[in-house]
């Protein structure tokens, strides 16, 4: 165990460090995207999201299929810099994956579940901010 503390240690910071580096992205990007376009319609977290989807698969895939991606560095990618930058991609992907699997009923439980309580839960949480 003492033997791998040092480089479990390493992941951790990596993870951090890409864990920052994907919150700067965030807000850069979506700056960015505001400024062009406005902020008539979440425009900027629509490209954070649709931009997220597009990395996490490309990740996914340079990894897990193509042996290109070492599986440590995949892990402190998309757990550090996407977990940061997006979950909305983890969420696409869980679901594709229930999809693939012709897992009926858990994707549709994924979907509306994360989505009708997450909305709910907001709802709760502003609800709460506000009886504070």
């Amino acid at each position: 165990m003492l033997f791998r503390f040092p480089e479990a240690l390493k992941v951790i910071l990596l993870i951090g460090l890409c864990g920052a580096l994907g919150a700067l992205a965030r807000y850069w990007l979506s700056l960015a995207v505001y400024t062009f376009l406005g902020r008539n319609f979440p425009w900027g977290t629509s490209a954070v999201n649709i931009l997220g989807c597009f990395l996490f698969g490309l990740v996914w895939v340079l990894s897990e299929e193509r042996g290109l991606i070492p599986l440590q560095l995949r892990f402190i990618l998309l757990v550090g810099f996407m977990g940061s930058f997006t979950t909305f991609s983890t969420y696409i992907f869980e679901s594709t994956v229930l999809l693939e699997q012709a897992q009926w009923f858990k994707l549709g439980l994924n979907l509306l579940g994360q989505n009708i309580l997450g909305f709910t839960a907001l709802y709760l949480g502003f609800l709460a901010g506000r009886g504070w």
